[in-house]
C-alpha cells in the first residue's frame, strides 16, 4: 500500500508538472525570440540614426560603438541600396532581406540567414532610400538562452517531484502506520485478546474504525465473560433437578414393595423439570430476552411444590406454601422459576425442618419469602463466593432477579429467610 500511494502521488506530480511545463516552455521560447528581435531592432535603429547624415551626404558611414550589453551581442552592418557592405559586420553582399528593406516598402524586415536571426531597416532621406542597416544575432545564442532556461525549469521540476516523493513518503507513513496497527489489533482480537485497541491516528476516518474495533472488542469480551460466568453458575443450577431425580430413584430402590410405576412417573416428572430448567437457562442466557409478561403465580407455585417435594420428601421434610393476597407481577416466569429453584435447593442442602414459602403483597412489589428451620446465619454473607457452601447458586439467583427489575436479599438470618421482590408495574401500560 505504501508503494502504491507513493507511486500515485509522484505520478500525479509528474503529470501536473508536464502539463504546466509544456505551455510554459513554449512561452519562454516565444519570449526570448521577441526579446532578441527587440534587441536587434534597437541596435538597428541606433545605427540608422548614426549613419543617416553620412549616407545622405555621400560620406562613408561610421558606426558608433554599442551602448549596452544587448546591443553588443548583435552584428551591425550598413549596406548601400544596391546591396554592397559599406561598414560594420555582415556578408559582403546583401541578401533578400537587405534588398527588401532597400525597396522602402516596409519599415522592418526580419528573418533567418545563414544560421542567424536577421533584422533590417531602411535609412531614408525624404522619399529616397540612402542605405540599409542590418542587425544579426546567431541563432545558437538564442537557442542557448532558451536551453538554459528549459534546463532550469527541468531542475525545478525534478526538485518538485522529489519534494512530492518525500512528502508522499512522510504522509504515507502517517496514514499507513495506524492502519497497520489496526490490522495488528484486529489480529490480536481474532486470537482472543479482547483488550486489543486501535491507536489514535488523528485522522477522523481511521479513528472511527479504531473506535468501532474497540467497541467490538469490548462487546465481545463482555459477552464471553458473561457467558462464561453464566455457564459456571448455570451448571450449578442444574444440580437441583438432577438431585431430585436421583433421590426419587434411590428412594424407590430402598423402599420394599414400592410401586415402580409411581417411581417411573416421578422420574419422568423430574426429567421434565430438568428439561424445563435447561430451556430456562438457555433463554435467560441470551442477551436479548422476550418481553416481560404477567406472572402466572398459581402455575409457578404448583411447579415449585412438585420440585420441592422431590427434593425434601426423601429426607422426611415438607414444603408449606402460603398465599397472602399477592399482587400480580410483570416478570419472566423462567427467571422467577430458577430463582425459587435456587432457594429451594439451598434450603434442602443447608437448612433443616420444614421449608416455608409465602407469597405476599409488599406494597409496590410481590414478595416471595423462602424460609427453613436451619441454623442462624449470623453475619455470614450467603451471596459471597464459596461461603459455607453458599454463593454460586445464590449469586446467579440475585443476578436473575436484578435482570427482571427485582431484588433478592437475606431478609432474616434466624431462621434463614430469603425474600424475592418482584415489580408489579406493567411495562406496557401507558405512563
Amino acid at each position: 500500500m505504501r508503494r502504491r500511494i507513493i507511486s500515485l502521488t509522484v505520478l500525479a506530480a509528474l503529470v501536473a508538472t508536464v502539463l504546466f511545463a509544456l505551455p510554459l516552455g513554449v512561452a519562454v521560447m516565444k519570449y526570448y525570440r521577441d526579446d532578441a528581435t527587440t534587441d536587434l531592432e534597437r541596435a538597428a535603429d541606433a545605427a540608422a540614426l548614426a549613419v543617416s547624415d553620412d549616407l545622405t551626404s555621400g560620406r562613408p558611414p561610421v558606426l558608433p560603438p554599442p551602448e549596452d550589453d544587448d546591443e553588443a551581442g548583435a552584428d551591425v552592418g550598413v549596406y548601400a541600396p544596391d546591396g554592397r557592405l559599406l561598414a560594420g559586420h555582415g556578408p559582403a553582399t546583401g541578401g533578400p532581406l537587405e534588398l527588401r528593406a532597400a525597396s522602402a516598402t516596409v519599415d522592418v524586415v526580419t528573418g533567418r540567414e545563414s544560421g542567424a536571426l536577421v533584422l533590417t531597416v531602411p535609412v531614408v532621406s525624404g522619399a529616397r532610400v540612402t542605405g540599409v542597416v542590418r542587425a544579426a544575432m546567431p541563432v545558437s545564442d538564442l537557442t542557448l538562452r532558451v536551453g538554459l532556461t528549459w534546463l532550469g525549469m527541468t531542475g525545478l521540476a525534478v526538485v518538485a517531484i522529489g519534494a512530492s516523493w518525500l512528502m508522499a513518503r512522510r504522509y504515507t507513513a502517517r496514514l499507513v502506520r495506524p492502519l497497520e496497527e489496526l490490522a495488528a489489533a484486529a489480529g490480536r482480537l481474532g486470537d482472543g485478546d479482547f483488550t486489543a485497541r486501535g491507536p489514535r491516528a488523528g485522522i477522523a476516518e481511521i479513528d472511527r474504525v479504531g473506535e468501532a474495533l474497540a467497541a467490538t472488542a469490548a462487546r465481545i469480551g463482555e459477552t464471553l465473560e458473561r457467558e462464561r460466568a453464566f455457564s459456571a453458575e448455570a451448571s450449578h443450577q442444574l444440580r437441583t433437578p438432577l438431585t431430585g431425580l436421583r433421590l426419587q430413584l434411590e428412594a424407590a430402590l430402598e423402599t420394599p414393595g414400592a410401586d415402580p410405576r409411581a417411581a417411573i412417573r416421578a422420574g419422568i416428572a423430574s426429567a421434565d423439570r430438568l428439561e424445563r430448567t435447561i430451556e430456562d437457562l438457555l433463554a435467560l442466557g441470551r442477551e436479548r430476552r422476550a418481553p416481560r409478561a404477567e406472572l402466572d403465580l398459581d402455575a409457578l407455585l404448583e411447579e415449585v411444590r412438585q420440585a420441592g417435594e422431590a427434593l425434601l420428601s426423601p429426607h422426611g421434610r415438607t414444603l408449606r406454601i402460603t398465599r397472602q393476597e399477592p399482587p400480580p407481577a410483570w416478570v419472566a416466569a423462567a427467571a422467577v422459576r430458577q430463582v425459587l429453584g435456587v432457594l429451594l435447593d439451598n434450603a434442602a442442602t443447608h437448612g433443616r425442618g420444614t421449608v416455608t414459602l409465602v407469597a405476599r403483597d409488599a406494597g409496590d412489589a410481590l414478595a416471595i419469602d423462602v424460609a427453613d428451620e436451619g441454623p442462624d446465619l449470623g453475619e455470614t454473607d450467603p451471596f459471597a463466593t464459596a461461603t459455607a457452601g453458599h454463593g454460586i447458586g445464590l449469586r446467579l439467583a440475585r443476578s436473575l432477579a436484578e435482570a427482571e427489575g427485582g431484588r433478592l436479599r437475606l431478609s432474616r438470618p434466624d431462621p434463614p429467610t430469603f425474600t424475592l421482590l418482584l415489580p408489579t408495574d406493567d411495562p406496557l401500560a401507558p405512563p
